[in-house]
């Protein structure tokens, strides 16, 4: 029986709350309980906690050392029922749906506040418009209501259910933190970077070429500046445009080897530097502040320190507590095995099945054997290469694999007519015109009209590889979903999740146990998310004491 009970915390720690009938209605009289934790607490009947924002209730709960099955986020749903609705970008609090649906003036949504570094709490002390709890109520029945009128209901359903679920991994994973050795960071940035000089100045590496880059122009220059860097190129007659990699590297000039180098360093030194270190890693574990569902596609983004963007070498640092073992699993080749699923071509669905190497066998099937082409090819459908040689290694791949290109084809299509385009289980793209919509077109200057067909064609590429994108991401939170709750009776704790990866931290004698759950979550995630398909989602896992050693 799913039993669902609504709560809202109250001045004092207290917390108000009622049982709920199916259709949202409450289903008992509402209780007043001194004590929030308590309340939770003593109704382990409970099969899934309704509540404004995990964000609000859900850390509270953990500190406490209570932890919920399944719960029900009020505004997390709101936005995505506001982006199947074509309202992507309007504001999503309680208050905010709230007011839409008793007619009065919509507040905005209030600032999402930065992470504090070292500051755990920080990440939940949101300030937010009061509701009423009547209100609340009122916005979830409405919302069971708004379900019923998705496209495909159950998936919308499924969409909100899962991405609820995301919240409470997150908040988990914050609380656990990922393992990490200051000592072994400080080792890195020395043998990068070279001692630190008093004061303010950079490491030694880092003034050192600079020295090089200065006596290589014959004048001083900061690397650390872009402008100075041009400027200095174009007096030695090389005129580029950017300092980016690509553009300097074919250059003859002395300058550009210790100015790529300077440049590498330059970029940890400043992101994940001794600065870095004191602020964000404390008691062994860094925490970053996992926000589910942070980008437009569904992907997560972190609301600090830079948590999906840790360097090669940095992950050095990341080391398992003794006796226990970080178990990296990455979902092998996710992208094709999502689009053969949800355009249901039988021939790629076959490829897919193999947990093997995908592009090879595309190569075998369509390119003579080639692989290199094959990737180029599927990678070519699913981000928009279609021009040159992606046209022709396009036909080559619609020859044999029709309904997957047509599926793409078609969202392209839709986006470039400005229709909106959903990922299987209904997340909604930016309708068009919207500045969400404008800030995912890459290609067309800012200058050019709304009409230009280049806008279109943006659009379209786009959307091509949103349905895909997103509807992986939608994978993604079912795979966390199931993967929390068959870790539950262990010791082991979920510690990162990055698009098509995922890190488990445990107890050595675990760690075979978690692998094993691991590919089982991904291939269940499958069959919840797209039905029952012979694609199988597999894992390349690997079982380490540092992050680094995965790779």
């Amino acid at each position: 029986m799913d039993e669902r009970w609504l709560i809202a915390p109250e001045e004092g720690g207290g917390a108000v709350l009622v049982a709920l009938h199916p259709d949202g209605q409450p289903a008992g009289e509402i209780l007043r309980e001194p004590d929030l934790v308590a309340a939770v607490a003593a109704r382990p009947q409970v099969t899934r906690w309704v509540w404004r924002s995990s964000t609000e209730i859900y850390p509270r709960l953990l500190a406490a050392g209570v932890r919920v099955e399944r719960c029900y986020d009020i505004e997390n749903t709101e936005g995505l029922l506001l982006g199947h609705e074509g309202r992507l970008g309007e504001p999503r609090s309680a208050a905010a749906a709230w007011a839409r649906l008793s007619g009065r003036p919509v507040p905005p949504d209030p600032p999402l506040r930065a992470v504090v570094p070292g500051e755990q709490s920080s990440l939940f002390e949101i300030a937010v418009e009061p509701v009423p709890f009547e209100a609340l109520l009122r916005v979830y029945a409405d919302q069971l209501r708004r379900h019923d009128l998705a496209e495909y209901p159950d998936r919308m359903r499924l969409l909100t259910a899962s991405e609820s679920s995301a919240m409470l991994v997150a908040a988990e994973m914050d609380l656990a933190g990922l393992p990490w050795s200051a000592d072994a960071h400080r080792e890195v940035l020395s043998e990068l970077l070279g001692e630190r000089f008093a004061g303010s100045g950079e490491p030694r590496r880092l003034t050192e070429l600079a020295d090089e880059i200065s006596a290589a122009f014959g004048h001083r220059v900061r690397p650390e500046l872009p402008a100075d860097v041009l400027k200095a190129f174009k007096q030695a007659g090389h005129q580029v445009k950017s300092t980016r990699k690509w553009e300097l590297e074919h250059l003859d000039h002395p300058a550009v080897a210790p100015l790529l180098e300077y440049k590498k360093l330059y970029r940890i030194y400043t992101a994940n530097g001794w600065s870095w270190l004191n602020d964000w890693v404390h008691d062994g574990r860094f925490r970053p502040g996992f926000l589910p569902g942070g980008t437009v596609s569904g992907r997560w983004i972190t609301n600090g320190g830079g948590g999906l963007q840790i360097p090669k070498v940095i992950r050095r640092a990341v080391v398992a507590d003794p006796g226990w073992r970080l178990v990296v699993a990455d979902a092998s080749q996710l992208e094709p095995r999502v689009l053969a699923a949800i355009s249901r071509d039988r021939a790629l669905m076959e490829v897919a099945s193999d947990p093997g190497d995908l592009y090879k066998a595309v190569s075998d099937q369509a390119f003579s054997g080639d692989r290199a082409q094959a990737k180029l090819a599927v990678l070519g459908a699913i981000y928009g290469q279609t021009s040159g040689d992606g046209l022709k290694h396009l036909a080559m791949l619609r020859k044999r694999f029709p309904k997957a290109v047509a599926y793409v084809d078609d969202a392209a299509r839709a986006g470039e007519e400005g229709r909106l385009v959903r990922t299987y289980l209904g997340r909604t793209c930016p309708p068009s015109g919207h500045p969400l919509d404008e800030a995912m077109l890459e290609g067309p200057p800012a200058d050019l009209p709304a009409t230009d067909p280049r806008h279109a064609r943006a659009r379209g590429r786009f959307t091509r590889n949103f349905v895909v994108q997103g509807s992986a991401a939608d994978w993604a939170l079912l795979l966390l979903a199931a993967l929390r709750q068959s870790l539950a009776p262990l010791k082991a704790e979920l510690v990162f999740h990055q698009h098509d990866e995922v890190i488990v931290h445990c107890p050595a004698e675990e760690a075979d146990q978690v692998t094993e759950y691991i590919q089982q979550a991904g291939n269940l995630a499958g069959t919840l998310t797209f039905g029952p398909t012979p694609a199988n989602f597999a894992f390349v896992s690997t079982v380490v004491e540092r992050y680094s050693d995965a790779k």
